[in-house]
């Protein structure tokens, strides 16, 4: 297993990097937060328009072709540029489940995805649920269709997806759904959480849809909710990749040039050791979500080493965000000061899809019935 780039992954990470420096800066950061956008649409289309909203989305829909591992470096831009993009929404919680389970007519949604004209989401999260991939949300056949009721909450752009993937439980078991955010009994209300970026809590009472409207078959429902929440964990942890490195670089900035008892703050023991701690961390973060992102590209069952990086996405996450603001002083409490933002993008990765108690949780389980032997063989 190696990590080291190739030349198609090391010109996308380039050109991501490029426009998103170019696209997004603590002075856009700052103007952006002032305006009323959902999301920077003109740096959205930028993208598009460098087929970078394509990477993981098959050709045959105008895409790129490539996986999540491609995926990951562009989020690992986005997170040390903080662009106000819904990437990880659109691009990786459902794009790939459409692509690879969505009929023909569902797809072509993705051609839009490709271009910037469409954006996606998945409905995950459910209060007192701490597994997405099994919805207390429920779906009762009604004829033809199916008949929703269930409320989901913080679903990132809800309120802007042009379609949603919502899983729910049946009686045959959890079925996955995409819908249009315009169908009846449907109501999206703007929650406000942790970072800037847009959530929605979407209520669904006796919401109608058609048979249609199923991702995939019934049956292959579970597999499908595994298969999003897999992905969508493995995509946080690359984003937290990028956060966290770039706070981790300004804080060792700063304190090498903030002056304090008449010597660098960063020449002082306890300093650096917890840089060094920080280090260690993103370096961590970095090689669990690298093997998440490779073992969903090969194919391999492991839910447990992508619950093994988003764990250390949401522990990492904390103590990394936590000593950069500790380390600025007060200049991290200052809200014109840039270092906040990625204390608050860091702290909604951390808690997003099952913070580290229930990570760890999830994995002692596995190991507990024995269901991690895949692993061996993927190593």
């Amino acid at each position: 297993m190696d990590f080291a780039l190739n030349e198609d992954q090391t010109s996308l990470r380039d050109l991501a990097a490029q426009i998103l420096s170019d696209g997004s800066n603590d002075e856009s950061l700052k103007a952006f937060a002032k305006g009323d956008q959902p999301y920077d649409s003109a740096l959205w289309k930028v993208l598009g328009e460098a087929g970078l909203l394509g990477i993981a989305i098959p050709e045959a829909q105008g895409g790129l072709g490539f996986g999540m591992t491609e995926l990951g470096l562009l989020l690992e831009e986005q997170g040390r540029t903080l662009a106000p993009l819904p990437l990880h929404a659109t691009l990786v919680t459902a794009a790939p489940a459409i692509a690879a389970f969505g009929n023909d007519q569902q797809k072509a949604i993705l051609s839009r995805v490709a271009t910037g004209d469409a954006v996606l989401t998945a409905a995950l999260e459910e209060v007192g649920n701490h597994d997405p991939a099994r919805p207390m949300m429920r779906a009762a056949r009604s004829g033809n269709g199916w008949v929703l009721d269930g409320t989901k909450s913080a679903v990132p752009y809800g309120a802007q997806a042009t379609r949603i993937l919502v899983p729910a439980t049946s009686e045959e078991g959890v079925i996955v759904f995409l819908i249009d955010p315009a169908t009846t009994g449907v109501e999206i209300t703007a929650q406000q959480t942790t970072s800037p970026e847009p959530q929605a809590q979407i209520r669904f009472q006796a919401a109608q849809v058609s048979g249609d409207d199923v991702l995939g078959l019934v049956e292959q429902g579970a597999a499908i909710a595994r298969s999003i929440v897999d992905h969508g964990r493995a995509g946080l942890a690359a984003l937290q990749v990028g956060i966290c490195g770039e706070a981790l670089r300004r804080t060792a900035a700063y304190s090498s040039e903030r002056i304090q008892f008449d010597r660098p703050l960063g020449s002082m023991q306890a300093v650096q050791h917890r840089a060094a701690d920080g280090f260690i961390d993103v370096e961590a973060m970095r090689s669990t979500a690298l093997r998440a992102a490779w073992l969903l590209d090969e194919g391999v069952e492991s839910p447990a080493e992508i619950e093994t990086a988003k764990y250390w996405a949401a522990i990492g996450g904390h103590r990394v965000s936590h000593s950069a603001q500790h380390l600025h002083g007060g200049m991290g409490a200052d809200m014109d000061y840039p270092i906040h933002r990625f204390f608050l993008a860091a702290k909604q990765v951390e808690l997003a899809l099952g913070g580290a108690q229930p990570m760890l949780a999830e994995i002692g389980r596995a190991i507990a019935a024995g269901t991690t032997e895949p692993l061996a063989g993927a190593r």
